[in-house]
């Protein structure tokens, strides 16, 4: 893969070094049988620009400090997520208790220190996922290569992928319960409070991928 990758870059630095038009060269690679994204990939290496020689773009490079502000900022914001929606589910096991389950006396009476934990936690949690988010979107309005920052885009996949999860299992269980005829007011607001967690961070990390291929 690597040598078939150092060939498609040979190529194509060659062809626009010999006056090639890009269009003229995604067209002959692709007569040749390589795929769009590979064609595009060794494209949208070089820039537009009008000079003797090719141009190249800057590559996007992962730093150790890049690393560290994405996984903090993709950690707290998962923890976020989790504790939100513990914090509302011990809300509506409040506000519409199950005396016939035989655990909720249990957990009525550490309701208080869940309720806390909570809360204490998405009180540290949140401002700093704010501020880390703030950072990085700062940083990549500045720089806008590092939207292509590999550890970035592998962090959104995975973020999709449990999200996409979430959502599936959760739905799945609305439907489980549906057809057993077992809905109630309380399960189905918890499944509400997950669909929209869930979904709200789905939402928004497919819609950011979304603009940046729509900026390449």
């Amino acid at each position: 893969m690597a040598s078939a990758s150092l060939e498609l870059d040979g190529f194509v630095r060659e062809a626009l070094l010999r006056g090639q038009s890009k269009q003229a060269t995604a067209q002959a690679l692709a007569a040749a049988g390589w795929s769009p994204e590979q064609t595009r990939g060794a494209l949208d290496a070089y820039a537009d620009v009008d000079f003797v020689v090719p141009v190249p773009k800057p590559r996007a490079s992962l730093s150790a400090r890049e690393a560290f502000a994405y996984l903090v900022m993709f950690s707290t914001l998962y923890f976020v997520a989790y504790h939100l929606g513990s914090l509302l589910f011990d809300l509506i096991n409040l506000g519409w208790p199950d005396p016939a389950d035989s655990s909720y006396g249990l957990w009525y009476r550490n309701a208080a220190d869940s309720l806390r934990w909570s809360v204490s936690a998405l009180v540290i949690a949140f401002p700093v996922f704010a501020f880390v988010s703030h950072r990085v979107a700062r940083d990549v309005a500045r720089y806008p290569i590092k939207r292509l920052s590999p550890v970035r885009r592998w962090l959104t996949y995975l973020t999709l992928f449990i999200a996409a999860a979430v959502l599936i299992g959760d739905m799945t269980s609305l439907v489980y319960n549906l057809l057993g005829g077992e809905l109630s007011v309380r399960f189905v607001l918890k499944v509400l409070v997950v669909a929209v967690i869930a979904g709200t961070v789905f939402g928004y990390y497919l819609w950011d991928l979304r603009r940046e291929e729509s900026q390449a």
